[in-house]
């Protein structure tokens, strides 16, 4: 089945004579291998410049154990830091461990860009990157900073940003750690890999420069209005009755002040802007800094795209002008947005208002994803197979071409449970999946069954509509439930890492091996090269040739001039033959056992398929 373009164009009120420089979507993105990384976690390249208390205190955070220290990179995730005992009793192993801190730096990135290479990737999405106390840097002190401790001299980094003019951006510094990055995209630019940072607009830390001048001045600091503020101090008392409104609740992330107010219990495509000009203006020379580093009209040295974080949080009429003033530094800036539920755990927001050429590129495909794994995992219940087509229909036949072709297909991240854990744990996505939620949820080394559920759900993932992801780690075979044990340090080869024995809820456990998967890494890689060698599996067209629901049986073709790639699933337990259909007459080999070829009789190439198995064949 073809995309139904006309469908999308009649659905959505497209017009073809659209500016076709902002409803473009950059053609790099549509054939990128993405690699998610989380640059704490990733390598720690330089321990001078790792973390201090000073490092992660904040407005609200101020109680930092005196005791405090870096987490030894290789320790038993769940093994309590001997500081602990110094945080609130009542604080479970979720809430100590935000304050840990391994020391990934960009040192670590630019120490394994190699690394990166090799295994074939040709995009990198950081995580925030902001000069930030958390270990994720959503909660920015500066949004116009390198976080100081990713850099090589974070002391003197932080005594520059607290002393440059923040208003104005002629004034801005560049610190060491904001030259090492440029770094970064320069060498990531020498491989063939595009750059993209994250971002949330949507909120600030408390120590952000202009939050921090609203606690100090109140009604006269002339950022008031960034904010949403429902209650400023009376300095004639002696107690502090600012009050503002932190994102979903939480007092560490002040949100930013819109010209509508809008329920984030149910979240919804929304018009309005924000609320000040000033703080537009900073955030699109945020944008100018990134972009075009050198000021010079050309972006070859700046970022090739921005992550929004909590996109449908912010309102339609401020993406737009957003759009608007990226596109004027870089025709080819694509921009993705993170539009996940409308209302958790069960109803996905629709991300097609987002898509229609004048807010996003893309959006971060979490819907292609909880199918997916739905159907190959049979999690949370069987799906058949006409039902999950139906689904992939509905997610991709809806919107242009384009825009399909660039959905960034997410497996794990930063914020779901890896892949592999994901897969061994058979209930709903996205919910109870972690131990705290759910005791008896799998936090040990997944089993093999899962790893063959794996395999499968990758082979669709790489020869499918959309670009593949990888979180950083889940090609080392690493695993983890949600936040924050997604959020483990990568298992690099060099490093001797402890073993897993401890249970967070005190449960028995057997002792789990941690170490880099040679196996794991190998079939990433192997999927990487084909989708790369074979332009059909990125912009072939797309036919769904068997759905059996008894015999669960898929098979799908993707066809591109004369070339077709044939791709087959068996997700019984039994041994089944399946006839594709197949357009070409000459041979088709096997690019994942090239000693498999075979030539089709009769329009028909048929194959015998073990239990739980996929295949590939791509004509020479």
């Amino acid at each position: 089945m073809g995309f139904a373009v006309s469908a999308f164009a009649q659905g959505n009120q497209v017009t073809p004579a659209a500016n076709e420089r902002l409803t473009h979507v950059p053609q790099w993105a549509r054939q990128a291998v993405w690699y998610q990384i989380f640059v704490e976690r990733f390598r720690n390249g330089d321990p001078a410049n790792d973390p201090t208390r000073a490092d992660i205190t904040d407005y609200v955070n101020k109680d930092i154990p005196t005791d405090w220290k870096i987490t030894p990179w290789t320790h038993d995730w769940y093994q309590p830091d001997s500081w602990f005992e110094s945080l609130e009793p009542s604080m479970n192993f979720s809430g100590k461990v935000q304050y840990r801190r391994y020391g990934g730096d960009l040192k670590g990135v630019l120490d394994k860009l190699d690394y990166l290479q090799e295994l074939g990737i040709n995009a990198i999405y950081f995580n925030p990157l902001n000069d930030a106390p958390s270990m994720h840097k959503y909660d920015a002190t500066y949004w116009h900073h390198i976080d100081r401790n990713f850099g090589p001299n974070p002391r003197q980094d932080a005594k520059d940003m607290l002393l440059e003019n923040h208003d104005n951006p002629k004034e801005w510094v560049w610190t060491e750690a904001d030259k090492l990055f440029l770094k970064v995209i320069q060498e990531a630019h020498k491989r063939g890999m595009k750059v993209t940072m994250d971002f949330s607009w949507n909120h600030t830390g408390t120590n952000f420069w202009a939050f921090q001048d609203v606690l100090k001045k109140g009604m006269k600091s002339k950022y008031k209005d960034w904010y949403i503020v429902s209650r400023f101090d009376n300095p004639a008392t002696a107690v502090n009755e600012f009050e503002y409104q932190g994102w979903m609740g939480v007092n560490t992330l002040p949100e930013m002040r819109e010209t509508v107010n809008h329920d984030n219990s149910q979240v919804k495509a929304y018009e309005g802007n924000l609320y000040s000009e000033t703080l537009k203006q900073h955030i699109f020379s945020v944008v100018r800094r990134w972009a075009d580093p050198n000021g010079d009209g050309n972006p070859a040295d700046g970022i090739d795209g921005i992550r929004l974080d909590v996109a449908a949080e912010l309102p339609m009429g401020f993406w737009r002008e957003f759009r608007e003033v990226c596109r004027s530094i870089n025709p080819e800036m694509y921009l993705i947005g993170e539009v996940w539920w409308e209302k958790w755990p069960d109803q996905l927001l629709d991300p097609r208002p987002f898509v229609q050429g004048d807010v996003f590129d893309a959006n971060m495909n979490y819907r292609w994803y909880r199918s997916a794994r739905h159907f190959f995992n049979s999690a949370p219940d069987a799906m058949p197979v006409t039902e999950f087509v139906k689904q992939m229909n509905f997610i991709f036949n809806t919107v242009r071409p384009e825009v399909a072709d660039a959905y960034m297909n997410m497996t794990s991240s930063t914020d779901s449970p890896r892949l592999s854990t994901s897969l061994y744990n058979k209930g709903k996505y996205k919910y109870n999946v972690k131990p705290f939620d759910d005791p008896k949820y799998k936090i040990n080394r997944p089993d093999a069954a899962t790893r063959k559920v794996m395999e499968q759900l990758l082979v669709h993932q790489y020869t499918f509509v959309g670009s593949p992801q990888i979180w950083n780690g889940d090609e080392m075979g690493m695993w983890g439930s949600d936040d924050p044990d997604c959020r483990k340090p990568l298992i690099w080869p060099d490093y001797k890492f402890d073993d897993e024995v401890v249970h967070p809820l005190g449960q028995k456990r057997a002792a789990d091996k941690v170490a880099f998967d040679s196996t794991a890494f190998t079939l990433f890689k192997q999927l990487i090269a084909m989708r790369k060698a074979n332009p059909v599996l990125v912009k072939g067209s797309l036919k769904y040739v068997v759905t059996d629901d008894a015999r669960r049986l898929l098979a799908y073709t993707r066809s591109l001039d004369k070339s077709q790639a044939l791709v087959a699933f068996n997700l019984s337990d039994k041994v089944q033959v399946v006839s594709i259909p197949a357009s070409q007459k000459g041979v088709y080999v096997n690019p994942l056992n090239r000693s498999m070829q075979m030539r089709p009789k009769k329009g028909v190439v048929t194959v015998t398929l073990q239990p739980q198995s996929s295949v590939v064949l791509i004509t020479k």
